[in-house]
């Protein structure tokens, strides 16, 4: 359940509203693929960054709204544990069209690679999902920074802090605790950098 409706309106809990809705997944998403491809391709890389964006950002959103609307999921985070059991596999579903689309017409390496980390990082979430609400939000991030630590260089690493600032917004919002936190940042940049490292 999550605290959208319990959690007193104070400033600390409003600021981590706001961190959370801000840097939320599909934003981080979208931000990172285009820092990649405009920087590493230019113009055409942008193009490649909005077409993966679609995929794994966009579409799963469309998809989460359609959700809500319906009455099977209950806010744009997916609070319920058991209700992402359900998101997940048809994100992965998105992010592996476009990863084959992206293959066949011989999209840039590094958004290709991009692309695939998003891929393999979902399996683990996934996984842990079925017993224990792992931090998407964390997950997103802490992989982002590592791809473009990569991508970019080492200086982009220096956005580590703004994971910890995530991960304090959805402990504030009693989303997640902690070590759910904790374990979504080092899934994510675990997984993710290894993937995007051994795909570029």
């Amino acid at each position: 359940m999550t605290t959208e409706a319990t959690t007193a309106p104070t400033s600390r809990t409003t600021w981590a509203r706001r961190v959370t809705d801000g840097v939320e997944p599909k934003n981080v998403i979208i931000a990172i693929c285009l820092l990649i491809g405009g920087l590493r391709y230019g113009l055409a890389g942008l193009g490649w960054a909005a077409f993966a964006a679609l995929f794994a950002a966009v579409i799963p959103t469309l998809f989460i709204q359609r959700g809500i609307r319906k009455g099977t999921l209950e806010d744009r985070h997916v609070g319920h544990r058991q209700r992402r059991l359900t998101v997940i596999p048809f994100i992965m579903g998105s992010v592996l069209t476009s990863f084959a689309v992206m293959i066949w017409l011989d999209a840039p390496a590094d958004l290709t690679a991009m692309v695939a980390a998003m891929f393999a990082s979902l399996f683990p979430i996934l996984a842990i999902t079925v017993w224990w609400k792992v931090s998407v939000h964390t997950a997103v991030a802490g992989g982002a920074v590592t791809c473009l630590g990569i991508a970019l260089g080492p200086l982009w690493l220096l956005l580590y802090p703004l994971v910890a600032v995530i991960g304090w917004s959805r402990v504030v919002l009693r989303d997640h605790t902690t070590a759910q936190t904790i374990v979504g940042a080092v899934v994510g940049a675990v997984t993710a950098g290894l993937t995007f490292w051994l795909a570029r």
